[in-house]
């Protein structure tokens, strides 16, 4: 632990911020497996309300900084293409 008082401050802080950011990033992960296991198990409407979460999440979690812009534009094409599968 820190000596200074600022630094101790900023540990408290960083702690907050790591909890955070770890509640976001198991959101998106969570997110991503609900709209594959609805594409698994051909279900069009619950697939497109989870498609719809999962955007939200990811577009949530890149203006947090949590995720890249890249790999949200990834998962979203990813999912987009699995979701569309089911329902064509």
């Amino acid at each position: 632990m820190a000596n200074i008082k600022s630094q101790k401050k900023r540990a408290l802080t960083n702690v907050k911020a790591q909890r955070k950011n770890i509640v976001a990033r198991t959101e998106v992960k969570n997110a991503i497996k609900n709209v594959l296991k609805a594409v698994d198990a051909k279900d069009a409407a619950a697939a497109k309300v989870a498609f719809d979460k999962a955007n939200a999440a990811l577009d949530r979690a890149v203006s947090d900084g949590i995720k890249k812009v890249n790999y949200a534009a990834r998962q979203k094409s990813r999912l987009a293409k699995a979701v569309n599968s089911i329902s064509a």
